[in-house]
């Protein structure tokens, strides 16, 4: 049993204000820590709408879940962090018994750093000399850090010994050999590619290679057959290669283990048997990468999230933890509502919001919304909530309506902090996000 979410959060110092979109405007400033002891409530409208929120009970569920999934399956997890950005979650994720976190850029993995982590993964190419720098600056600044970022070309390749040359630096970078989908992504498209960017690393007195690393979710579609037959080619293709690294020694001679790391959130059971393989020469460590497990959603991943229920023969996996509440400021012709709630504040990047709850106008609880209401189109700062005015009751202006989403990463960019709540709207806590 891990520590509860409010527990996990420490940051004392961290101030919020009226200049935070969703702080109450009227109330004097306050210490994050103490959010959860304002008496506030998301159905007392004591805060201002639209409002992101984090339910804490799913927070905690989802959390537990995928390190338990990964530990029932003897792999290790490294969240994704660019999903939410925040110090609170990563320390949460941590305490839970992830491994490490993993990263886009040098700019999270610092944030991740400050928030304690000690291994990361930037599932990206780092490229650009100030990257480096800030890199090369972490790594010194910081004891006990080991950040692996991927590589995929001899360009690549080049380009970093080209930055040690001219900047007379000793340093040694460790590296994953990405290997990619044509069409897709980064990573190299061939097995013979992928060995000549190898022996160009192995050879290089500026990168030491630790492994080899894939992502999977562009091959799914959701549709399971389709799903576990691509993947399955894919993760096929980079145990080719571990292999092939494996028997011609590619791997960093100071190293007592290879890392393999794959893992998005929609599809990560079907690469399970990649981080889980045999016949390598030295012990392997299989990093599982998802991120947006931690919050799950009501349309994208939970359509994804179906089929690996099917797969497992689970009953349920991940709960959505995030939502925005928007009020109803205009009904003005049947049929429609405009909520305060738009492009600013809530992801449609992969879906609309779904509304699922309304909080009527005075009432602290909120019920299931009619069948019907639908988001049909978002601007800026509102939505169209579309709905049938000769059914059930109709939104009012005052209602409050909780709308959920696909894609968390492009809802948790939107906003500096978010409030923790109970299932009863209760203010319990908050996080904040360094985007």
């Amino acid at each position: 049993m891990t520590a509860p979410m409010t527990d996990s959060i420490t940051a004392p110092t961290f101030v919020l204000g009226p200049d935070f979109k969703g702080f109450p405007p009227a109330a004097p400033a306050c210490a994050l820590a103490d959010i959860g002891g304002q008496g506030w409530n998301v159905l007392g409208d004591d805060l201002p709408f639209p409002l992101a929120v984090l339910k804490r009970s799913a927070l905690e569920h989802n959390v537990a879940w995928m390190q338990d999934f990964a530990q029932r399956k003897g792999i290790l997890l490294a969240p994704h962090g660019k999903t939410t950005m925040s110090p609170e979650l990563f320390a949460a994720q941590m305490v839970a018994g992830a491994w490490g976190l993993t990263f886009a850029t040098v700019f999270q993995a610092r944030v991740g750093v400050a928030a304690g982590a000690r291994r990361i993964i930037i599932a990206n190419q780092v490229v650009c000399d100030a990257d480096l720098d800030g890199l090369d600056a972490l790594l010194t600044q910081t004891e006990g850090l080991r950040v692996w970022f991927l590589v995929d070309s001899l360009a690549q390749v080049t380009l970093i010994e080209d930055w040690v040359r001219r900047r007379a630096s000793t340093r040694v970078f460790d590296v994953l050999l990405e290997m990619g989908i044509p069409g897709k992504r980064t990573g190299c498209r061939t097995l013979e590619q992928a060995l000549e960017v190898a022996q160009a690393v192995a050879r290089s007195a500026s990168l030491q290679l630790g492994g080899v690393e894939c992502y999977e979710g562009n091959a799914a579609n959701c549709d399971s057959e389709h799903d576990a037959r691509e993947v399955t080619a894919l993760v096929r293709r980079v145990m080719d290669l571990a292999l092939a690294c494996d028997s011609l020694r590619l791997w960093a001679a100071q190293e007592d283990h290879i890392l393999i790391s794959a893992g998005g959130s929609a599809v990560f059971d079907l690469v399970v048997p990649l981080l889980r393989m045999q016949g390598l020469a030295l012990p392997l460590r299989g990093v599982l990468r998802s991120g947006c497990y931690v919050t799950h959603d009501h349309l994208n991943y939970r359509r994804y999230l179906r089929n690996v229920e099917m797969r497992e023969g689970l009953d349920a996996s991940l709960r959505p933890a995030l939502t925005v509440w928007a009020m109803v400021q205009s009904v003005p012709e049947p049929g429609l509502a405009l909520l305060t709630c738009g492009r600013r504040d809530i992801s449609s990047d992969i879906d609309l919001p779904t509304p699922v709850r309304v909080a009527r106008k005075g009432l602290r609880t909120a019920d299931e919304v009619p069948a019907g209401w639908s988001i049909e189109a978002l601007n800026d700062q509102h939505a169209y909530l579309h709905f049938d005015a000769a059914g059930a009751a109709g939104p009012q202006v005052g209602d409050r309506v909780e709308l959920g989403i696909s894609h968390p990463c492009t809802t948790f960019d939107k906003w500096r902090w978010m409030p923790l709540v109970e299932d009863d709207g209760r203010v319990c806590g908050a996080i904040h996000t360094c985007f």
